[in-house]
């Protein structure tokens, strides 16, 4: 009896996942719909049981806020897509150049959305990848953020016979190259205002407090990134938190009620930066860019600027190479 035909088995490889959190296909309702409805049926997201958080969901949020979601995807959607999708491809094709010759494969995948976490996994270890490390594009730790994309990743090598060695990229807020990739970027947007702001504000995602209570580390990681970034700069910062979503009592101070307050109490030049996001965004580009900004105004700022993130620029690529590379220590065959 002749044993059955294989594949031929692809020389090994080491390969480096980046994943971001996600984002609609496209900028309309439907597209916003299906998107939100794998979001926020995330338990690591919603911790409200699925019994009594589905019907809300279903019956309420998934009739009403796909429209006005898309309303505000439309005025940020690129050429090439959502920008947190087309951003975080051009960071991986940007680190796939500096790797090249280390012969590690740098791919890109979302947590909610497409390209999916598991199918890109399977993808890679199609090329050969035996050993992966699996990046996380979030420099503050956070269950809804960091744990939930390790946790898809883990479900699709749960149902590996042949499953890969992983590692995972820790939370770098307080890596001093990440510090300085920011205080560099931020420096030089500074410059390059018309303006001398008054204040610089140093926005991250809100968190419902109660995660705070469980034991999440997200808002003390956020406090030390917000110190050290501000003892780079050598200015000080003010930390706001921003996104609420529902009656929760979430994070403080909130980025849009401070906006307001420090335009009524006479501050009328301001930038804010958003130093969690890894690329530019819904909450960066809409959120704060052209909301803040009327909000601002509207309370009686002047001049209002946003400094973009690191995106895919030198210094942001730099930074990640930098850290993955301190990742894939021992696994890269030395030079």
């Amino acid at each position: 009896m002749t044993p059955p035909d294989h594949p031929p088995i692809p020389a090994p490889k080491i390969g480096v996942l980046l994943i971001n959190l996600g984002t609609p296909d496209d900028a309309d309702p439907k597209a916003v719909r299906r998107y939100l409805a794998e979001f926020l049926s995330d338990r690591r997201v919603v911790e409200i049981p699925p019994l009594l958080w589905q019907p809300i969901l279903r019956g309420i949020i998934l009739r009403t806020r796909p429209r006005k979601s898309a309303h505000a995807y439309a005025q940020v959607w690129r050429d090439d897509g959502s920008p947190l999708a087309a951003i975080t491809r051009l960071q991986a094709i940007a680190l796939s150049e500096r790797f090249r010759e280390d012969g590690v494969i740098v791919d890109h995948a979302m947590r909610y959305g497409n390209p999916a976490i598991g199918d890109r996994l399977r993808a890679m270890k199609a090329q050969g990848c035996e050993r992966i490390l699996l990046a996380p594009l979030y420099p503050q730790y956070c269950a809804a953020t960091t744990a939930t994309a390790n946790d898809a990743a883990f479900a699709t090598l749960a149902g590996m016979r042949w499953q890969p060695a992983i590692r995972t990229l820790p939370p770098y807020y307080d890596a001093p190259a990440y510090i300085a990739a920011l205080a560099e970027s931020i420096a030089v947007g500074l410059a390059a205002l018309d303006f001398d702001p008054e204040r610089l504000l140093v926005s991250f995602h809100g968190m419902p407090q109660r995660t705070l209570a469980l034991g999440d580390p997200y808002h003390c990681h956020c406090q030390k990134t917000a110190r050290l970034l501000g003892t780079a700069l050598g200015r000080e910062v003010t930390i706001t938190f921003q996104s609420r979503f529902g009656r929760a009592k979430w994070l403080e101070p909130a980025t849009d009620r401070m906006l307001a307050e420090l335009a009524r109490n006479g501050t009328r030049r301001l930038a804010i930066v958003a130093p969690g996001f890894s690329v530019d965004c819904l909450e960066t580009l809409e959120e704060l860019a052209i909301r803040g900004k009327e909000t601002f105004l509207a309370a009686g700022g002047e001049r209002f600027a946003y400094l973009p993130c690191l995106n895919a620029e030198p210094g942001g690529v730099a930074m990640l190479e930098n850290l993955l590379r301190r990742e894939l220590a021992g696994w890269m065959t030395p030079p």
